[in-house]
């Protein structure tokens, strides 16, 4: 539908061009990252056209020569969060930094902890600054006491750097890594919890789960297993992995009834790089050990993850920027986009597949989000994932474990319908023709 503002945008845009640029194939010229926040800060709250998602768009300055399918890896900062760092580190370095940094930066901090805080409902002492979500769970990881023999259980699905760490541990201390399977898709949530307790034995001191599972966007039923573990073996802690959980879909922290949670800040809520979040329930901040020394008077204080030494700051206080354009854009709104981006690809390859489309992702709301998994019968999963992107520069990711493989694809709140319909007919003219003798294997 052509819109008002449609008309008016051909006064800067030849008339034969204007539909496209409604439809987001073409960049309006560019403006003020302020400016277009204003305009959609303005937006009423139930708009959800392509005219507002286009305004959206033109906060990245994505290089549109390519498609970028691979926003769970890690996502592009908007232009408003790219500016908010260079304004941070040029000050930091035009001034003596240890009065920036030491006195400026570090009590401004505070802010953000308080912002973060009031937008997932949680105590802001209760919430520490970190990197990402691997330093967040690292913390966890290695702060609990274990001695020989004490087993630490999670799933086959979990990320490799948290069963990385796991397995140093197994190595230098002797505790011993669990593991158990859960259903691909899994859309019974009591099915995700059996598997779980069927893994706990005697032995068992610690839990770790994914709240989305990053292989195949699969939401895991977290307040359900948090409450089961609680009943075991006197309490059983659990570590949850929220890394592509907060800002993909609504909830707020204290909802889960977890007392551990790390998330990564630069993915779904669109931070600097190397911003993350570390959530531990106040009363237990003390029997915690942090991951880098911190002093015995600290014990208590959800600061002492944090010690990290000398910092840039300025990724940190960039998160603020990324605060204002997710409420301006509004969480409930970003996860209906999220899921219709999913489901515009996910359902026009299942039509077109003809019985050849395997979805490794549910699309029942209750079970996924933004990320979607598909398996293609008779291509190759790595060498389509290749031809993607050195034939046509769509990023992908190609998934292959031993239980299943397929092609993970995650598109964001900038990416555009004409990207998504391009992914769609590269796939199915592979489907159709095969894939070119000229593609490189693995």
């Amino acid at each position: 539908m052509i819109t008002r503002r449609d008309v008016l945008g051909s006064i800067r845009y030849p008339a034969a061009f204007a539909g496209l640029a409604a439809l987001g194939t073409l960049p309006r010229p560019a403006r003020a990252a302020s400016s277009i926040l204003r305009e959609i800060e303005a937006a009423p709250a139930g708009e959800t056209g392509e005219d507002f998602w286009l305004t959206v768009q033109q906060m990245w300055t994505m290089d549109r020569s390519c498609i970028n399918l691979n926003n769970g890896g890690v996502s592009p900062s908007p232009r408003i969060v790219q500016e908010a760092v260079e304004r941070h580190l040029s000050r930091a370095n035009s001034w003596p930094p240890p009065v920036v940094l030491w006195r400026e930066q570090e009590p401004a901090r505070e802010g953000v902890r308080q912002r973060l805080a009031r937008r997932w409902g949680c105590d802001p002492e209760e919430l520490a600054l970190t990197r990402n979500s691997s330093e967040s769970l690292q913390i966890c990881q290695f702060g609990f006491d274990l001695k020989a023999g004490d087993e630490v259980l999670t799933t086959t699905q979990d990320y490799p750097r948290m069963l990385t760490t796991f397995r140093q541990r197994e190595r230098r201390e002797g505790i011993v890594l669990r593991q158990v399977k859960i259903p691909v898709p899994c859309e019974d949530p009591a099915q995700a919890v059996r598997a779980i307790e069927q893994g706990i034995t005697p032995r068992t001191k610690l839990i770790l789960i994914c709240h989305v599972v990053n292989l195949t966007g699969q939401v895991m039923p977290v307040r359900d297993i948090v409450e089961m573990a609680r009943a075991r073996n006197g309490g059983i802690p659990v570590i949850v992995d929220g890394a592509h959980a907060l800002a993909q879909f609504e909830f707020r922290i204290p909802d889960l009834n977890c007392e551990y949670y790390g998330v990564s800040l630069h993915k779904w809520l669109f931070a600097p790089h190397g911003c993350g979040l570390l959530y531990v329930r106040r009363d237990r901040i003390g029997d915690l050990w942090s991951l880098m020394g911190s002093t015995a008077e600290n014990r208590g204080n959800i600061r002492k993850f944090e010690e990290i030494g000398t910092h840039p700051v300025a990724q940190t206080l960039a998160i603020n920027e990324a605060l204002n354009l997710h409420e301006a854009i509004g969480g409930a709104r970003k996860e209906a986009r999220l899921r219709f981006l999913r489901d515009r690809w996910a359902k026009r390859l299942l039509d077109s597949g003809k019985g050849r489309i395997t979805l490794n992702t549910s699309l029942d709301p209750r079970f996924s989000c933004a990320i979607g998994n598909v398996r293609i019968d008779g291509v190759d999963t790595e060498a389509l994932c290749i031809h993607l992107w050195e034939a046509h520069k769509i990023l992908t990711v190609a998934i292959k474990h031993e239980e299943f493989e397929g092609l993970r694809i995650t598109p964001s709140v900038y990416t555009t319908l004409d990207e998504i319909d391009r992914f769609c007919e590269t796939v199915e003219r592979v489907m159709r023709d095969g894939l070119p003798m000229t593609t490189g294997t693995p």
